[in-house]
């Protein structure tokens, strides 16, 4: 047939065609070459702008937390009646932020969504390094934390066991479990990458270092078809862990007897509002850093606006849940229960309440509209007040709940002390300071998986295959 006559695939209507997840006909050449600029170059003035101010965060939760050591867990400011504190509400919060990777990483990857490629990599991270700052605060929150090592199923001379009825037992091992996994998957994903570093690498040391943590890919189609085997079954175990680790840390609240907390909701509701702050948290991360390591053909604009869609949809999950709550007090009958809803919305910390709502309900609304899920900088603003909305979401969930007993001789108005604002601004600086470093020597961006969705990768597209130019 010639090429006169060659019927033309017919093309969906512009409203129905989908913007490419690599913009402008990169080719796979200039990914690699966009992504090592990062690495490769040299570090930028922003970069040591941010690293200074969050390593000295992160030196003052060193020295805060070696001062809480040394004086004892009241520094915290855990005191009648308001047990649990900040310590509890910011590792809850914590756990939450690290559950976008996964969700993105695992979950996407088994239902083929590919444009999770451009974006898992820095989330991915970023819940290793969310799960590291929840990690210092069941294992601080004890007051003697070198006996922490009994919370180990692990013989010990006095035939001591870790009790599995208690609630931090199941946090121990929810979090290291979650941890260990988002490793095993972050690091099987970066095998490919880091042989591409090793081949480009210019010193003998990075060749080396890159070469040690490539384990010897090749590219090969052996290699191909054991890392694709590999990544499918950590993806499988890693999509129970998203929906087992939050449940678990739900209830711990839910399995008490306390009006405020004793609700068989909460379990799908923390999952839900988890990743609900996850994702608002690698929009924070990646608005600006699109911008300034010169990633906009990668990550596109189309990314932005299917992470607002996910944002929006799980803070609709989570308004439910808020709603549903204020049902089932007022349907149960309780008078402690009601009294508990009550306190919340009218109470001396009804701010608190109503800062949530605000944040966590009716401001992922907006994101119906295209018009604001293109807007950059309202997107950057939604997804930091989010995240300081599910903050608030915590401490109405611990505070408010505790700081009115039973008994109104009980009742109190909790403070946070400036150790509990210290060490919380603190973990702040180890996040950064660990991503900022991440971000400088590893790629991030999953280079090899950018690659695959590209119209060069598609032997059946007219600029695939052989005429595709491969780099």
């Amino acid at each position: 047939m010639s090429a006169e006559t060659q019927i033309q695939a017919p093309q969906p209507p512009a409203e129905l065609r989908r913007e490419p997840l690599v913009t402008n006909n990169r080719n796979v050449g200039w990914i690699s070459d966009q992504v090592a600029a990062i690495i490769e170059g040299k570090t930028p003035a922003w970069w040591w702008a941010a690293f200074i101010p969050s390593f000295l965060l992160m030196c003052l939760l060193g020295a805060l937390l070696a001062y809480k050591t040394s004086v004892g867990v009241g520094v915290w400011g855990n005191n009648h009646p308001t047990m649990w504190g900040w310590d509890i509400i910011n590792f809850v919060w914590w756990i939450g932020i690290g559950h976008a990777g996964t969700l993105i990483s695992a979950i996407l990857f088994l239902l083929r969504q590919r444009w999770r490629t451009a974006v898992n990599r820095a989330s991915e991270a970023m819940t290793i390094f969310a799960v590291m700052c929840a990690g210092i605060y069941p294992a601080l929150h004890t007051g003697r934390e070198w006996l922490d090592w009994f919370l180990f199923p692990i013989p010990t001379s006095n035939a001591l066991w870790p009790q599995f009825r208690s609630p931090l037992m199941w946090d121990v091992f929810a979090v290291s479990t979650y941890f260990t996994v988002s490793c095993l998957f972050w690091y099987v994903g970066l095998v490919p990458d880091l042989a591409i570093f090793r081949d480009r690498a210019k010193t003998k040391i990075r060749k080396f270092l890159y070469g040690l943590f490539a384990l010897g890919w090749t590219g090969s189609n052996r290699h191909w078809s054991n890392y694709e085997k590999c990544y499918l079954i950590l993806a499988g175990v890693s999509t129970p862990l998203v929906l087992s680790v939050h449940s678990i840390v739900s209830l711990d609240f839910a399995v008490s007897q306390l009006p405020g907390w004793h609700t068989t909701i909460f379990p799908p509701y923390f999952v839900a509002g988890a990743v609900f702050s996850g994702f608002g948290m690698v929009l924070t991360l990646l608005i600006p850093l699109r911008k300034m390591c010169k990633l906009e053909d990668i990550i596109t604009m189309r990314h932005i606006d299917l992470m607002c869609k996910v944002t929006l949809a799980t803070g609709s999950i989570v308004g439910y849940a808020y709603i549903m709550e204020l049902f089932i007090a007022w349907y149960s009958g309780s008078p402690y229960e009601r009294y508990a809803f009550l306190n919340r919305i009218h109470g001396p910390y009804a701010w608190g309440y109503w800062t949530m709502m605000g944040c966590n309900v009716i401001l992922p609304q907006l994101f119906w509209f295209k018009k604001i899920r293109q807007n950059l900088l309202i997107v950057f603003i939604a997804s930091i007040l989010v995240n300081i909305g599910m903050w608030f979401e915590r401490f109405v969930i611990i505070v408010i709940s505790l700081h009115r007993d039973f008994l109104p001789s009980n009742w109190g108005y909790f403070l946070p002390s400036w150790v509990d604002i210290g060490t919380f601004l603190g973990t702040f600086g180890l996040f950064f300071t660990l991503f900022l470093l991440f971000m400088r020597f590893l790629p991030m961006i999953a280079v090899s998986e950018v690659k695959g969705i590209t119209p060069q990768a598609d032997p059946h597209h007219p600029l695939g295959g052989a005429k595709g130019g491969h780099h």
